[in-house]
């Protein structure tokens, strides 16, 4: 068969870039080896784990809040298999979506191993074992992302899990041992730590979610120790063994010494690599960088074979569904001539614990280092009257504004619905609004959005009216 695009994987990057290839007249096919469409985060991230953490949610609140809220339960238990087969169902849903929307827009789906035999055919090797070719002008690589490790430690999918072995857990573990305590490592920690299950996090850098505003892994890690996390930071992890019923974990503390943690599971959540294992890159003439990313240009995304293109978590950047998805839309229309454009400085950046964690633009540290100068405003949830009435009052709104131009630089933000609420930061960002632009547009009341409100009036040097 001969196209105008071949997507090889249908994770949110390949599909939606497939999806917007047929819109624009491409005749277009789409290649995944896995069984069901929607790769990684359909399948074993984004929305299995969303499902989780609402219905730990859901627990953790009928066992602690529901009672001040005049709800009484008596005999409250966790159904984990129920939880499980929830979110397998709410997997089957939106995998079937992704399938409907391929028929919908006539994408042709080949379910197999997609590698290159040259750069404008693809051999197809189906579970059978049957192989299939087809030909494009134009192939576009997304096919993600696997969960790393650490040097000399052994992943058996037993008791030293990843975050796909989480989302099928048997039991609630007794003590779960995590070992990072980035985005990954804070979600799953949380979803058992509602539970019943005790938590520790050890973690390599000084603080949790590093990569994010500092503000926001202190406020989330004193929100997760009232859950009865405990944190182990700066620790340098050297070895996790399996004895059978336990995992031992050793590691190194910020003095030099050795110390070690017991528990009967361990979730590995380093990180991710860019997974282009059996690709046959090499029969493209493509290869790889020390990380394992394919580059490309900036402009275009395509790779040193003007005729390919990679995106998502394959290329340089944050590994997000959101921002593959942007670059699969960018990379069909760059095939048809269009001029499309990102702006990566503004692809927001969630952690979906409760509270929620959401972050656009630069960081404090980051302003900082750049001696760029500018000036911060907050506000705390406490003080917003909807927070108050949902009994949600952890976190706070933190935005940075330039100090001369009051131009809004970046907004934090540690609270509820703080995944939903950082798209008014993204929109008001890409106008180039100021502190005072958002200080003065009138937020519904009583809401969270308030909150940004109040913070963007503090960051003009003004004082926040509520608190």
């Amino acid at each position: 068969m001969q196209y105008d695009v071949i997507v090889i994987g249908s994770g949110p990057g390949g599909y939606i870039c497939a999806i917007r290839c047929a819109q624009l007249g491409l005749k277009t096919a789409i290649i995944e080896k896995y069984k069901t469409l929607g790769g990684t985060c359909l399948n074993v991230g984004c929305i299995p784990s969303k499902a989780l953490l609402d219905s730990s949610e859901h627990y953790h609140n009928a066992a602690h809040s529901f009672a001040e809220h005049g709800i009484k339960l008596e005999n409250l238990q966790v159904d984990l298999a129920q939880m499980i087969a929830r979110k397998s169902e709410v997997v089957s849903q939106v995998c079937k979506g992704v399938e409907f929307l391929m028929k919908k827009n006539k994408i042709d789906v080949y379910q197999g191993k997609g590698s290159f035999v040259d750069k404008n055919t693809v051999k197809v090797t189906k579970d059978s074992g049957e192989i299939e070719m087809v030909t494009s002008k134009n192939i576009v690589i997304a096919t993600g992302s696997k969960p790393s490790s650490l040097p000399g430690i052994t992943i058996d999918k037993q008791r030293i899990i990843t975050s796909t072995e989480a989302l099928q857990m048997k039991e609630v573990p007794k003590h779960l041992i995590v070992i990072g305590a980035g985005v990954i490592g804070a979600e799953l920690g949380s979803v058992y730590a509602r539970i019943g299950a005790k938590v520790s996090f050890v973690e390599y850098a000084s603080a949790m979610i590093p990569t994010m505003d500092s503000t926001m892994g202190k406020e989330l890690q004193r929100s997760m120790k009232k859950l009865g996390a405990d944190f182990y930071l700066s620790h340098k992890v050297k070895t996790v063994e399996n004895t059978g019923d336990e995992v031992v974990v050793t590691a190194e503390n910020p003095k030099g010494e050795t110390v070690t943690f017991t528990g009967d599971y361990c979730l590995m959540s380093v990180g991710r690599r860019p997974f282009t294992d059996g690709l046959a890159l090499e029969n493209a003439g493509l290869t790889t960088d020390a990380r394992g990313k394919i580059e490309v240009d900036e402009h275009t995304l395509q790779t040193k074979v003007s005729n390919i293109y990679a995106i998502g978590d394959v290329i340089r950047g944050a590994m997000l569904a959101h921002k593959a998805e942007e670059e699969g839309v960018f990379v069909a229309e760059t095939i048809v001539g269009q001029k499309p454009h990102i702006n990566y400085s503004l692809i927001p950046g969630v952690v979906y614990t409760w509270p929620e964690v959401a972050s656009v633009g630069s960081t404090e540290e980051e302003l900082k280092a750049k001696g760029v100068p500018y000036k911060s405003g907050s506000f705390p949830f406490k003080a917003l009257g909807r927070a108050r009435a949902s009994m949600d009052i952890d976190g706070t709104v933190k935005v940075l504004a330039h100090k001369e131009t009051d131009e809004i630089l970046g907004a934090h933000i540690i609270g509820p619905r703080a995944a939903d609420m950082i798209a008014e930061a993204v929109v008001a960002m890409e106008y180039r609004a100021s502190a005072e632009d958002i200080s003065r547009m009138s937020h519904a009341h009583p809401t969270y959005t308030e909150a940004f409100k109040e913070a963007c009036l503090a960051a003009t040097g003004n004082r926040a009216l509520n608190a």
